[in-house]
């Protein structure tokens, strides 16, 4: 053999040596992320692509064993059997898990069963893909041991994105360093219904104030890494136009024009989508009769082609099989499957929409090869990303360390302080002296601290929350602080009306705690989804508590049970009356907006909301929250929202029109002034910048934060246009006589409107700019025009 050839052999032998040798591309860290998926696409069978598409529910699938956890029987069969990729609420606890205090994870624990469930993943599977674990985290991870931040009606009443920003990046990382990968939140869905029982999560009724906060959100959970090992992927809710369903009905269908939808419902998602986020779950409802689970034009036109969105999509729970079971839109469960993954639905909330169903459609031809590898490809993509191919695993230690830490207590207070609103104050009734000796604190939510956390959160030891009446008690050490419960929230068989009228005539002042309340308690029925199973107590049996939270719909919004009757013996006795209003949606404050003299609104205010009260009531923090949505007078009225189209509404032959609170109110302990107001329009060619500035002075003795907002109306447009839009706010803290230059810059963005032949317009005219302290409270005014039509380029 020729010396040339025998060496070529060798050479030959030793690359394919080499070759075999190597790692696979999708393993090699510094290959690109598009490369690394193409890759690992391409070695999967398409059992093993179905599963990936599988988030189950995860509480199941951990082990507990005093204080060891490992991974359970049913968390090995899913993954030999199924390869699943993801797990959804592992660490979740409430009722409908069955995970309490003492059957649940703490934080350690919690870190240490994510480790073994990705160890069995990464260990047992043939191409040893890590799992996603997604985890509910709106107002702080819902697990045991983290810290309670106020649900995001109270977050949106603070009108301070930056807060929310700092909130977001604590609960990301307590979450993170437990194991999960993904937070369930924000809720960006407009709500325009309060009798809608998931009013708490939203962030109200405005579309700008909701992009804020979603904005805020995402950048606090994602970061600017998600291999940080402290950022979580943010999953937008719901996709879309989910809070004003019909009659308030939970997942209900609603009625919408395209232009409504892109003018008023799509902008906080596109908002948040701008900002990076990395998925979005549909919702469950259907707009003009198709399923969001499956709608091609919002899933693929919108959401990828328009807004170049580069994340997946997920599937709220159960709502792939809702396309047979609910909507009727599809006869067997694999056709179901094929809608919503040919739409653009890429992941199964449930582990039963998609799954063998799906596999199936796949076997029937309903669904291209290339369709399952887009989806699954979306998925895989964020497993890169995150750097979980290369470091699936946490510290329990950290766990230890970075959950529920002193930090974040102390900033659960001060969103709290920020998110009290001030409904009312009548001859400065707030703030109370700090030397009263006498107080009582009445009402069935003064001391229930599972009334005031709302929905979506982990069973709690005591020591954890602070009541209102705990609260008072350590502002005042001294005073003699009397508590009476007085009734329920919602049962009427039993109540001790005498023994709070008794307390409220030997004080110098009664704070009466009222309200609502969220709170599961492990005798409600759920469904499958979560949701709760609402029907009509029997004759002698214990009524919960809760009025709203998922499923929790209301005909009215009255208070519940014996707490008008409450309140009127209470004011009746003559001693001077404080009204604390606890709850997560806008009740009928009808009555007391009439007869008592103070009203603070602090929603469900989270771990630490008594001491935030206290700090209000007593004067150490001076209030400065705003409402996120109005308040109407009677169901009658509704809807009320500050923003509806033209023409103005007119009165009713029982009521007038206004709200009884409107969108932006709320009041200080300090008194402000604006002036000087000056817009500057300047036109380029195809541009439109308008220059808006102002003063507001603090004209008190005290210290305070004011919201200072600017709405826009468009004089005269060529389609119907709100009467007035909220477009820029700003949260400011001045010092006694202090006086602060406000300036703001509106874009083309700001002035458009979707014109007839929904293209997206700057149409030449008149503007009406308002400055101000709330929607109604409007100081300033001016108009401005433009000349030239600004036509957006797609």
């Amino acid at each position: 053999m020729p010396k040339y050839l025998a060496l070529g052999l060798c050479l030959l032998g030793a690359t394919a040596t080499y070759a075999q040798s190597k790692k696979p591309l999708y393993q090699d860290r510094t290959a690109p992320t598009d490369a690394r998926v193409q890759d690992l696409l391409a070695r999967m069978t398409t059992e093993e692509k179905v599963g990936q598409l599988s988030t189950l529910l995860g509480w199941e699938m951990y082990q507990k064993d005093g204080q060891k956890v490992s991974a359970s029987a049913a968390y090995k069969k899913a993954v030999d059997e199924r390869h699943i990729g993801a797990l959804w609420a592992t660490l979740r606890a409430d009722p409908w898990t069955k995970k309490t205090l003492l059957t649940g994870l703490n934080p350690k624990l919690a870190a240490e069963a994510t480790n073994a469930l990705q160890k069995y993943a990464v260990e047992h599977t043939r191409l040893h893909i890590p799992l996603l674990l997604a985890e509910e985290c709106p107002h702080g991870h819902m697990a045991i041991g983290t810290t309670v931040f106020p649900t995001s009606i109270g977050q949106s009443s603070t009108w301070d994105p930056a807060l929310i920003k700092r909130m977001a990046t604590a609960i990301a990382q307590e979450a993170r360093v437990q194991g999960a990968h993904i937070g369930y939140g924000p809720v960006l869905d407009l709500a325009r219904e309060p009798r809608w029982s998931r009013v708490e999560e939203t962030y109200g009724e405005d579309p700008v104030l909701n992009g804020q906060m979603g904005v805020a959100m995402v950048q606090g959970f994602q970061g600017s890494s998600l291999k940080s090992g402290a950022n979580i992927v943010s999953t937008l809710k719901h996709f879309t136009a989910y809070g004003v369903p019909e009659g308030g009905h939970n997942g209900g269908s609603i009625s919408t024009g395209q232009r409504e939808l892109f003018q008023s419902y799509l902008p906080p998602f596109r908002a948040a989508v701008k900002a990076g986020a990395q998925s979005i779950m549909t919702a469950y409802n259907s707009i003009d009769g198709v399923p969001c689970s499956a709608n091609p034009y919002l899933l693929t036109d919108v959401l990828r082609q328009q807004w170049g969105f580069l994340g997946f999509t997920v599937s709220d729970l159960g709502s792939i099989s809702g396309l047979v079971g609910n909507h009727h839109v599809a006869a067997t469960a694999p056709e179901a499957a094929a809608l919503a993954i040919n739409a653009g639905l890429d992941d199964d909330l449930s582990g039963y929409g998609y799954d063998k169903d799906l596999l199936a459609a796949v076997q029937q031809k309903l669904v291209a090869p290339e369709v399952l590898d887009r989806a699954v490809g979306r998925v895989l993509r964020v497993k890169f990303e995150m750097g979980l191919f290369e470091n699936p695993y946490v510290d329990p230690a950290k766990a230890v360390k970075q959950v529920h830490t002193p930090a974040n207590v102390q900033l659960a207070r001060q969103v709290a302080r920020e998110s009290v609103v001030l409904l009312k104050n009548d001859n400065n009734a707030l703030p109370l002296a700090k030397t009263l000796q006498r107080i009582a604190v009445i009402g069935p939510n003064a001391d229930n601290m599972y009334n005031q956390l709302g929905d979506y959160t982990a069973p709690q030891p005591e020591s954890n929350v602070v009541t209102v009446l705990e609260g008072i008690r350590a502002k005042l050490p001294a005073a003699q602080v009397t508590y009476a419960k007085g009734c329920a929230i919602r049962d009427t068989t039993s109540a001790n009306i005498a023994e709070a009228v008794a307390a409220a005539k030997q004080a110098q002042v009664a704070v009466v705690v009222l309200g609502g309340s969220s709170a599961r308690d492990f005798k409600t029925e759920y469904q499958s989804t979560g949701a709760a199973t609402v029907t009509a107590a029997a004759k002698n049996e214990a009524i919960s508590d809760m009025e709203s939270g998922e499923g929790y719909d209301r005909a009215s919004l009255d208070l519940l049970g014996k707490q008008q009757q409450l309140l009127q013996a209470v004011v009746a006795t003559g001693t001077p009356v404080v009204v604390v209003l606890i709850k997560g949606r806008p009740l009928n404050l009808n009555w007391m907006a009439s007869h008592v003299p103070a009203l603070l609104d602090a929603w469900y205010p989270g771990q630490e909301g008594g001491h935030a009260v206290a700090d209000v009531l007593f004067g150490d923090y001076n209030p400065a929250g705003r409402l996120p949505i109005s308040v109407a007078k009677s169901v009658g009225q509704l809807p009320v929202y500050y923003n509806a189209k033209r023409p103005v509404t007119h009165g009713y032959v029982e009521m007038d029109n206004k709200p009884l609170y409107s969108f932006g109110h709320g009041l200080s302990y300090s008194k402000f002034e604006y002036s000087d107001l000056q817009v500057t329009p300047t036109e380029t060619q195809g541009a439109v910048q308008v220059k808006v500035q102002f003063k507001v002075k603090n004209t008190s003795s005290r210290a305070g934060d004011e919201v200072a907002q600017v709405y826009l109306t468009d004089d005269v447009s060529s389609v119907v246009t709100p009467v007035k839009q909220l477009k820029k706010f700003q949260r400011l803290t001045l010092k006694a006589g202090e006086q602060q230059e406000v300036v703001f810059e509106l874009t083309a963005e700001d002035l458009m409107l979707l014109n007839g032949s929904l293209k997206w317009v700057v149409e030449p005219g008149t503007f009406t700019a308002q400055v101000g302290a709330s929607s109604e409270d409007l100081r300033l005014k001016t108009q401005f025009n433009v000349a030239k039509a600004v036509e957006k380029v797609q």
